[in-house]
């Protein structure tokens, strides 16, 4: 069965973006840069909530024409090409090659997503969806990268809940003496 790879950056303080939606502030160094790619090579399927899918579809088509980043002329092209999945109340026609899975029967449709044949799935940023999908158990790993940055504020990693996620280190490893990568499963898996 395909696994469900939650890929996020977030800041010390546990935000995955800044008091006013500020994205400015992970750093893709080359180690970091080179294990993104490395689980990309893993996936067959990007998938999104609609914030950041947002946040994407108005970068990496022309990425090229606004950067000159060694990684993000790197990813550009595998993120035309990948498949992409954008999950959506609102969005009917997200472009780009992507489709779109409602709120209707999300359980079920992540749940034959899984079963279908191919590599497994990385879940681009984000809290909400993650949150969703972990709520039921389709979340099998989560890769965390934490930031040497203080935000003071903003979106939370793991919004509030009344429900307590244990979860199990896999492994850890710091990248461009920088950053931090905490690879979790949930506990019961």
């Amino acid at each position: 069965m395909r696994k469900i790879i939650h890929f996020v950056h977030t800041s010390l303080d546990g935000n995955i973006e800044g008091p006013n939606g500020d994205f400015d502030w992970p750093v893709m160094g080359t180690e970091l840069s080179a294990y993104s790619f490395g689980l990309l090579e893993r996936a067959d399927t990007l998938l999104y909530g609609r914030p950041v899918w947002e946040m994407m579809a108005g970068y990496w088509p022309n990425a090229e024409s606004m950067s000159d980043d060694p990684h993000d002329l790197k990813f550009a092209p595998v993120w035309r090409s990948s498949p992409k999945i954008v999950f959506s109340r609102t969005l009917t026609d997200p472009g780009h090659g992507a489709r779109v899975i409602g709120d209707a029967n999300l359980v079920e449709e992540v749940t034959a997503l899984k079963s279908e044949p191919g590599k497994d799935m990385v879940l681009m940023g984000g809290s909400s969806l993650a949150a969703g999908l972990r709520a039921h158990g389709l979340i099998d790993e989560h890769h965390v990268v934490v930031h040497p940055v203080v935000l003071g504020g903003g979106k939370a990693l793991f919004p509030e809940t009344e429900e307590r996620l244990d979860l199990q280190l896999l492994d850890s490893q710091v990248f461009d003496s920088r950053t931090v990568l905490l690879r979790y499963q949930p506990a019961s898996k």
